[in-house]
């Protein structure tokens, strides 16, 4: 299946055309800021230079509320001009898919706080995503991948206080792991996930 990806909710707007798991074609831009301007010119540049997609995936959070706003907004947009279908994944689902080990997300939450999603293993999470302050973080049951922009300070913690946690190499969602979530819950292998903003904290505008 070929998927347009679109995702802004940590500190970068991302499109990309991914077809079975291989990046077809991809636009970055690196920064917190900005997104509403960035996004769609580079989901346009994607969309020349590859194969008509046939389903849509966005990034629905954890994350920053502009981002999530503008990368959804623009999903639902190419979604419905398109006829295509439209599903969501979650960060901490396209941070852990390709995970083998028992994994928690830990994104900043631009508070000083962590949002925590907890996945023993694969995308499929055990629960909803939590706000949680570094010192407040729960122990791990069993040893643990931390993923994401603020795992090493999640797994500094945990470590310090001799919990069973490793640093984890994923740090920011790409679109092979994204798309290969959307494919899962497509072919329904996932529970469903609608294109909508997965807010924990209240909306913050970053």
């Amino acid at each position: 299946m070929r998927l347009l990806v679109l995702d802004a909710a940590l500190s970068r707007c991302l499109a990309a055309l991914v077809e079975g798991g291989a990046v077809r074609a991809e636009r970055v831009r690196e920064g917190l800021h900005g997104q509403p301007a960035a996004l769609p010119p580079l989901a346009e540049a994607v969309l020349a230079e590859a194969p008509p997609p046939e389903a849509v995936a966005v990034g629905v959070g954890p994350g920053s509320f502009t981002g999530l706003r503008t990368a959804i907004a623009l999903a639902a947009g190419i979604a419905a001009a398109r006829g295509l279908p439209l599903v969501g994944v979650s960060t901490g689902e396209a941070l852990a898919a390709f995970c083998p080990h028992p994994a928690w997300a830990c994104t900043e939450n631009r508070r000083g706080q962590l949002f925590l999603e907890r996945f023993a293993p694969g995308p499929l999470a055990e629960g909803p995503p939590l706000s949680v302050e570094e010192r407040g973080l729960p122990r791990p049951v069993v040893l643990t991948w931390m993923l994401g922009d603020g795992a090493p300070r999640a797994a500094a913690r945990l470590l310090a206080r001799g919990a069973p946690a490793a640093l984890g190499e994923a740090r920011r969602i790409e679109a092979a792991a994204l798309a290969a979530v959307a494919e899962r819950r497509l072919a329904g292998l996932l529970p469903p996930r609608p294109a909508a903003p997965l807010y924990v904290d209240p909306a913050a505008t970053t």
